[in-house]
């Protein structure tokens, strides 16, 4: 399966969550509402989830195995940090 399409969907510049990101495999198969998130410094993506009754939240969408794991997350990533760049330089030269 090979991912085809990443968008970002909205940008947030405060708080932990930086963004709402959309993926798209094989130009066929869409999951929506993966999320980069800060911790400390370090972004990493969650997956979109789904809240129980008892209040805990579980993956409705998710890799199988670290492997794909590490490719959709450095995937993602790289496209977040382009758009943020890109976004850097729009603020710059407006100031």
């Amino acid at each position: 399966m090979k991912i085809t399409d990443i968008r970002i969907r909205k940008v947030f510049d405060n708080g932990p969550m930086k963004a709402v990101v959309s993926v798209t495999f094989d130009e066929q198969f869409a999951v929506h509402d993966i999320k980069v998130i800060d911790a400390g410094g370090k972004n990493f993506i969650v997956m979109p989830s789904r809240k129980n009754a008892d209040g805990t939240y579980r993956d409705v969408a998710h890799p199988i195995n670290a492997q794909f794991r590490t490719e959709l997350e450095q995937a993602v990533m790289e496209v977040y940090n382009s758009t943020k760049a890109r976004d850097d330089i729009l603020v710059n030269t407006e100031e």
